[in-house]
């Protein structure tokens, strides 16, 4: 048997073995929120410090994001100034509220990736997703474990650093009491939360074409505006912010700067919640039915 004969012969047998190992990768893909075994929670941690560090090493690209972030603030900030004029208040939101919101939207670009997210998408054109689905831990958590270290940098020196920032130029609003900071925190988890749901969904059309950037801009545009990122989803008109709260954008962003704010009080807190809640498990259950769909026919067209 000649070395060109041994070769095509490795080649199918590997292929095979390949092929079905990514059936069983298919077949065994959970709701992501099972309970884990203590393997697969020190691999989620070791990707997240991973992520962490690999997130910290791009220093210059982090300063000139949160320059960017800043500079844009305080231009949004000062177009609220041109808005209310000699108004103190509009629909409930006082000038020192308004400017604070552009603080705190400016602050969770980076953490949330409100302006794009592909590297799910990158992995699947690259062929790396045949690798990352051979790992002991489903897809979902994968990615979302390397999130955790990418969200968590940008959290600190691009969300709260902002914050830090406009406290310094402009007399903000902050959180009225220890149970409003609780909230604020469980809140801000959710949306991250949510956010990276909706963002490996919209990821998953690369298994349908090899183009699927239009698609991501798309959709991430849309959220800008359904989110309350561009403007306080309270300037809108009612049947607007109607649509809004049919969609799981406002849970993003929106809860997050109303609970900061001290808008949402009692059952109206609590509905909010709620629908972060709702949102998540919506997302995150579609995102897997998606997967299992499109893994079937990556399987297909790789044997």
């Amino acid at each position: 048997m000649n070395d060109s004969t041994n070769e095509r012969l490795s080649t199918k047998v590997f292929g095979k073995w390949a092929n079905h190992r990514m059936a069983q990768v298919v077949g065994s893909l959970r709701f992501p929120l099972h309970p884990t075994t203590t393997n697969t929670i020190r691999l989620f941690l070791a990707l997240s410090k991973r992520s962490f560090q690999r997130q910290l090493t791009y220093r210059t690209a982090t300063l000139a994001g949160l320059t960017t972030n800043v500079f844009f603030g305080l231009l949004r900030a000062a177009v609220m100034v041109a808005l209310y004029g000699q108004r103190e208040e509009v629909v409930g939101i006082s000038l020192q509220a308004a400017i604070t919101y552009t603080g705190l939207t400016q602050g969770v670009i980076a953490y949330l990736s409100i302006f794009g997210w592909y590297e799910l998408m990158d992995s699947v054109n690259t062929g790396e997703v045949g690798s990352d689905l051979l790992k002991p831990m489903d897809y979902f958590t994968f990615w979302l474990a390397k999130d955790v270290g990418r969200a968590s940098v940008n959290f600190v020196f691009r969300g709260v650093t902002v914050i830090l920032i406009y406290a310094l130029i402009f007399d903000i609003v902050l959180p009225a009491s220890l149970g409003q900071w609780i909230m604020l925190g469980a809140v801000l988890i959710l949306s991250w939360l949510i956010s990276f749901a909706w963002r490996f969904l919209v990821n998953l059309a690369a298994f349908w074409t090899p183009n699927a950037l239009g698609v991501g801009r798309f959709a991430f545009g849309i959220a800008w505006v359904l989110s309350g990122f561009i403007m306080p989803l309270r300037f809108y008109p009612d049947w607007f912010v109607t649509i809004t709260h049919l969609t799981p954008f406002p849970s993003m962003v929106n809860t997050v700067v109303e609970v900061y704010l001290g808008l949402l009080h009692g059952p109206a807190l609590w509905a909010a919640l709620g629908q972060q809640v709702l949102w998540l498990v919506i997302l995150v259950g579609l995102g897997q039915v998606i997967l299992r769909i499109g893994l079937r026919r990556l399987v297909i067209q790789g044997g």
